[in-house]
């Protein structure tokens, strides 16, 4: 695949959102067709884009960020719309639909690009990311101290096509069968109020 192509563009702007003041989350929780398939179903969100950040290689491909030498976390970049969804909002369905204490793995999907990891875009998302992971872990809510990566944006690498939207296009495959529809099982039990209609 041409790694020309790999570059973020923003979503188009409909009659409906193009005078929304729109914001961008960028969150590394595994694999990034479950982080799609989550962030995809909440309100607020307009667009869940695949793809590659944190690393110090231009342009990789997914075979080289599977190697575990370019730097890169599998993220997902998320734009929305702070006036339905707040980023706080987000930040709780990031940390409530993976497992932030395993040191670069989630679940069977283990090496440094299947890290938890904020890439944080702005102070504020710095601020609320480290205060709610500070509040996580003096909650005990995990029994394993949080070890999400919270570090500035740097960078975002479009993933090839054939990763977007995956669950949505491959439900029937056995990696979402057994991995992705458990967890949106659970994301729909536990945010039942923000899952889009």
């Amino acid at each position: 695949m041409d790694t020309a192509t790999h570059t973020y563009t923003e979503p188009k702007m409909t009659g409906q959102n193009k005078n929304q003041k729109l914001e961008t989350a960028t969150f590394g929780a595994g694999c990034f067709w479950c982080v799609e398939a989550v962030f995809q179903n909440l309100q607020g969100v307009i667009a869940v884009v695949s793809g590659y950040s944190g690393g110090h290689v231009e342009k990789p491909s997914y075979e080289q960020v599977c190697s575990g030498t370019t730097g890169h976390a599998e993220v997902c970049r998320i734009t929305y719309d702070p006036e339905k969804i707040t980023y706080k909002e987000l930040l709780e369905v990031f940390w409530k639909t993976h497992d932030p204490t395993t040191l670069n793995r989630q679940g069977n999907d283990e090496g440094p690009q299947y890290r938890s990891a904020i890439f944080y875009h702005t102070d504020e998302q710095r601020q609320l990311a480290e205060h709610y992971k500070k509040e996580l872990n003096s909650s005990g809510t995990w029994s394993k101290p949080i070890i999400t990566e919270i570090s500035p944006f740097k960078n975002f690498y479009k993933a090839e096509d054939y990763h977007q939207n995956y669950y949505t296009l491959h439900s029937s495959q056995p990696y979402c069968l057994f991995v992705i529809r458990p967890k949106m099982e659970k994301f729909n039990k536990i945010f039942k109020e923000k899952v889009k209609k």
